[in-house]
């Protein structure tokens, strides 16, 4: 079985209020590309992937006008996916929800929210997703209340074969932007504030993650943390990245991702790669390790194996101009899969 994890930069934009897809040459929202392009763009790429279930980041809206599942299924059906079913769990209000297409030949999905739900006052003990968790992070005795801008889908995947069962808990971290700063100062003030907030959801993700693991389950916690070891000058503040966090301390049950690993134990050198970004100012490409797939240690006793899809250092995506040119054309992330034997 494969699981794979994408974020899509701007998939709403490639439909209308009606779920269909616009394939035309207006822009997409991604840097010098047309809608139409980067919809065969992502046909090719999600074909090549041919996974069971596929957590979408940033998939399209979901609102009083439009809708994420009629999206994606219109999206699955126009380029014949096995994965064609879509689940949304708790939808936001950024653009940018969280869903699962997944092969209904193959599984079962359903969203499973853990957790008591919270009032204004919330609570700090793994409160549901869309709740407030209590947590002082700025050491000064005060609580303060945390909130997801995305919330976590948390699925209950069953096997139709085996009847095996899988948690996967799909996630969008993001450290929000200093807006409103007027000066240097300001910006380290706001960003700080803001990585704090980002690691306290780390925090409750992993009080989740224990959860599961201390009920015997296999888990597998997927998606993007815009976040990771070494990836900025604010993680020398907090002591660790949010991704290690996650992953599990000293102490913890730990989950593992060998690309996390990796650059865990590689401070200086080369590091895996999961996006690439374009930076206007400076007229060239900013890459990083961003998108990850967790899993418990009783689905790595399963002999797993993950694949970054990169279409300049996976060997096999290279060798296929095709997808190799898809790959840069459809996000600017780009899609991570690990196959499973369960």
């Amino acid at each position: 079985m494969r699981i794979a994890t994408y974020n899509v930069e701007w998939f709403n934009n490639l439909f209308d209020d009606d779920g269909r897809l616009l394939e035309d040459n207006s822009w997409s929202g991604r840097h010098d590309v047309k809608r139409g392009a980067q919809l065969g763009a992502l046909g090719i790429v999600f074909t090549a992937l041919d996974a069971d279930a596929v957590m979408v980041i940033e998939a399209p809206d979901d609102n009083r006008h439009r809708s994420t599942v009629p999206a994606l299924e219109n999206f699955a059906h126009k380029y014949g996916l096995r994965a064609r079913k879509a689940l949304l769990g708790f939808r936001n209000d950024t653009q940018q929800e969280i869903a699962l297409l997944y092969n209904p030949d193959v599984l079962t999905a359903e969203h499973d929210p853990q957790g008591a739900q919270t009032g204004k006052s919330g609570s700090p003990d793994a409160p549901r997703f869309d709740g407030v968790f209590r947590r002082d992070v700025d050491v000064d005795d005060a609580p303060e209340l945390i909130r997801f801008s995305k919330p976590p889908l948390e699925v209950r995947l069953t096997s139709l074969e085996t009847g095996a069962k899988l948690r996967l808990i799909g996630v969008h971290v993001k450290s929000k932007a200093p807006h409103g700063a007027r000066n240097e100062n300001e910006v380290m003030r706001i960003a700080i504030e803001n990585r704090r907030k980002q690691m306290a959801q780390c925090i409750w993700l992993r009080q989740r993650v224990d959860a599961h693991l201390k009920a015997g389950e296999k888990l597998i916690v997927l998606g993007d943390f815009n976040d990771g070891p070494g990836l900025d000058e604010y993680e020398r503040l907090f002591g660790r990245s949010g991704v290690e966090v996650v992953l599990g301390e000293d102490g913890n049950i730990r989950l593992h991702d060998p690309h996390a690993h990796m650059a865990l134990s590689r401070r200086i050198g080369a590091r895996p790669v999961t996006a690439r970004f374009w930076l206007n100012s400076e007229k060239r490409y900013l890459q990083a390790l961003l998108d990850y797939i967790m899993l418990s240690p009783d689905l790595c006793a399963e002999g797993p194996h993950w694949r970054i899809w990169h279409p300049l250092d996976d060997p096999l995506c290279y060798k296929m101009p095709e997808l190799r040119e898809a790959l840069l054309t459809a996000s600017d992330h780009f899609p991570v899969s690990v196959d499973l034997d369960l």
